[in-house]
């Protein structure tokens, strides 16, 4: 007789126990420093169970990384539509100085897959660089609401500040989130457009 396949709540299950447990364990101590059996081991899976989900580790880090670019959208959006459009550029980085205190906090787990992974054509780097497209789009209509005169331009620069705050912060502590949001204070307060 032959097996029953497991319900879909149940590989649902399954699948969700390894992605946590990846999640987890990349951020923790790294993709390359974490094997598919520790991961197993984390989410208490057969390795047949891993291969059915995911494919390889390649997908499974693909899949770790679209796991963290959905949550940061959510508490991202979350937190910045408490405040007037005008505002949201600068709240963001209120958002990134929460995110930078928190007592697990390590940094980015996005700029840790580009220095893992120099392969642009690997799967987890193309959700990387849509990440990053997003929130590039963010800062944009963020610039936009708070009247820059160039909000293009000034998405540019609200996403180098981003980068250089978070690479900092997880080597220096959470004071250079800090230092990120009065100066993203200072270039959005000369960045408006003239009144007409």
């Amino acid at each position: 007789m032959a097996k029953p396949k497991p319900s879909n709540s149940r590989a649902a299950d399954v699948r969700q126990r390894l992605l946590e447990a990846a999640d987890r364990l990349f951020c923790a101590e790294g993709i390359r420093a974490v094997g598919v059996d520790r991961v197993l081991a984390e989410a208490g899976a057969a390795k047949a169970s891993l291969y059915t989900h995911f494919g390889c580790k390649d997908e499974l880090i693909a899949a770790h990384v679209h796991y963290r670019t959905t949550m940061a959208r959510e508490q991202i959006g979350a937190y910045v539509e408490q405040f007037p459009p005008s505002e949201r550029a600068l709240r963001f980085f209120d958002w990134v100085i929460d995110w930078a205190g928190q007592s697990e906090f390590r940094g980015c787990p996005l700029q840790h897959v580009v220095a893992e992974l120099p392969d642009p054509q690997h799967p987890a780097r193309r959700g990387v660089t849509e990440q990053r497209q997003w929130l590039h789009e963010q800062f944009s209509q963020w610039a936009t609401d708070a009247g820059c005169a160039e909000p293009t331009a000034m998405a540019d620069a609200m996403q180098v500040l981003f980068d250089g705050a978070i690479a900092a912060a997880e080597r220096d502590g959470a004071q250079r989130t800090r230092d990120a949001r009065w100066m993203a204070e200072q270039l959005l307060t000369s960045a408006k457009a003239p009144a007409s």
